[in-house]
C-alpha cells in the first residue's frame, strides 16, 4: 500500500494496523516512495507442516540457561 504524506496524515492509525499486520506501508512525497512504515513487532514464525506450531525462531546465539548446559554434560 503506498499513499502521499497528506493522506497518510489524515489515516495513520489505519496505516499503523496495516504494518503491524506485516502489510508493506509506503509513504510518499510527490508521488515518489519516501518511507517504509514497519512494525516493531516481529512477525510470528510459520515452518512448513509445523505450520501454527511454532510461534517464535528460539535465539541461537543466546547463552544457555543452567539447565540447558546440565542436559548437555
Amino acid at each position: 500500500m503506498q499513499m502521499n504524506i497528506a493522506e497518510a496524515k489524515a489515516k495513520l492509525s489505519e496505516l499503523i494496523a496495516a504494518a503491524e499486520k506485516g502489510e508493506e506501508v509506503i509513504i510518499a512525497r510527490g508521488g515518489q516512495p519516501a518511507v517504509r512504515l514497519v512494525s516493531v513487532h516481529r512477525p510470528t514464525v510459520r515452518i512448513g507442516i509445523g505450520d501454527g506450531l511454532v510461534s517464535r525462531v528460539p535465539d541461537f546465539l543466546a547463552p544457555m540457561s543452567e539447565n540447558e548446559l546440565r542436559d548437555w554434560e
